[in-house]
């Protein structure tokens, strides 16, 4: 299962994508939002990762992007103080959020659940 994590603290999305890459995920990382959209556009991912906060281009404009080319499940991560992100991604039918900070087993958790729901689609 290939996956596309957009996170732009290069020291949190290395520790992400090792504990992903341990649960056996083939995972692909950026660390801004216009690294994200090339990937996007460019590779076909069973399932994306946002941080809502990117320089370049927002977690949000970057699920209109995904949105654009097809269903594949999101996953946002965001700040326990970040209510309007949370309310706003219901709104915009975001398949999950996971607040910081997180355990890394949680995140695996939550990956696996998203791939097992998706298939079932």
């Amino acid at each position: 299962m290939r996956v596309l994590l957009v996170e732009d603290k290069p020291e949190m999305a290395k520790r992400l994508a090792d504990g992903l890459s341990e649960a056996s995920y083939t995972v692909d990382v950026a660390l801004n939002g216009m690294d994200g959209r090339r990937l996007i556009e460019t590779g076909k991912y069973e399932l994306i990762i946002l941080d809502v906060m990117l320089p370049g281009l927002n977690g949000w404009q970057l699920q209109q992007q995904i949105r654009k080319l097809g269903e594949t499940p999101v996953l946002f991560l965001t700040t326990k103080d970040g209510i309007e992100d949370r309310l706003r991604g219901l709104e915009l039918h975001e398949d999950d959020y996971l607040l910081k900070p997180f355990a890394v087993s949680e995140l695996v958790a939550r990956v696996r659940k998203l791939l097992r729901r998706d298939r079932g689609r």
